[in-house]
């Protein structure tokens, strides 16, 4: 996501610094269009009016922010924080608060759809913020997101992305579960796929966990198991404090704390069918044998 981000700002007009983590890859493609690398956290804050964060979760925000050569370290007053990770709302509001007395904005802007939306500048940004410090940063968000809700204070964006995630989630484990019981009742996958698809319950989100359970696409919808487990168990994390009671969530959680059990984490979301199916002894991808195919043993003596 970060990528497609940063190549959209700098080949806008802004200028850009950017800082990595262990795949360079990327970041040398952007200071080939125009970015500087920045050599720390803290020297970023130092130069830039807007920080980007676009990490897997809250502990990499909150390092990134405290560390000894953090942002923290290097904040000016007026420097504004934009956090597109899914997070933790709770890190989120104690981090705003922290950066509060030092004169620096923390809002939080989680983001929809993928990779190759982010490169075509269409991302989704579900926004917490004051007016005020939205009205600041919306040209630069513009330049990567097709639409941005702005839906309440600091925190709402990450509650709502959590909200969005566990109903995403739960289709997933669900569709991934239906395709298990196909393969157990003797359904054909396909034909359950075009019931499905012809019906109401039919979707792009369907679609996508399809094109790996039919069409072994690995490209099918890019986002890791661990993602998944860790963003189902932030968002059981928001509702159990407040007493909410979460039959479903748990249960969804549980599916993907077992493919994480079984070395899963880096595969991706449509994956977890394969998952839940090898867990009750089936393999999705083995066809059906078709009647009348099996060779006999002759019994002629040679």
């Amino acid at each position: 996501m970060g990528h497609g981000m940063a190549k959209n700002i700098v080949e806008k007009g802004y200028p850009l610094s950017v800082m990595g983590h262990r795949n360079k890859k990327p970041v040398k493609d952007l200071v080939k269009r125009g970015a500087k690398e920045a050599k720390s956290a803290a020297a970023m804050a130092r130069d830039c009016d807007v920080i980007f964060l676009c990490v897997t979760s809250s502990l990499q925000v909150e390092d990134l922010i405290r560390r000894a050569d953090g942002i923290k370290a290097g904040a000016h007053k007026g420097l504004i924080i934009v956090d597109c990770s899914t997070a933790d709302p709770n890190s989120t509001l104690a981090l705003a608060a922290e950066l509060k007395p030092l004169g620096v904005s923390l809002i939080d802007a989680p983001l929809g759809r993928s990779p190759k939306e982010a490169e075509l500048g269409r991302l989704n940004a579900m926004v917490g913020a004051d007016p005020k410090t939205l009205k600041e940063v919306r040209p630069i968000m513009e330049t990567w997101a097709e639409n941005i809700i702005h839906v309440g204070p600091v925190g709402a964006g990450h509650k709502i992305k959590l909200i969005n995630n566990f109903i995403s989630l739960s289709f997933a484990a669900t569709f991934a579960e239906a395709y298990t019981a196909a393969k157990k009742t003797g359904v054909p996958l396909e034909k359950l796929y075009d019931v499905v698809s012809a019906g109401g319950m039919n979707s792009g989100f369907f679609q996508n966990v399809s094109k790996w359970v039919i069409g072994r696409d690995p490209k099918a919808h890019e986002f890791t198991l661990a993602n998944c487990l860790k963003d189902i168990s932030y968002y059981n994390q928001m509702v159990n404090a407040e007493k909410l009671t979460t039959m479903v969530s748990s249960a969804v959680q549980q599916d993907y704390t077992m493919a994480l059990a079984m070395g899963r984490g880096d595969q991706h979301m449509p994956m977890l069918a394969d998952a839940i199916a090898n867990f009750n002894g089936l393999d999705l991808a083995e066809k059906p044998k078709k009647p009348g195919t099996a060779k006999a043993k002759s019994k002629m003596k040679k």
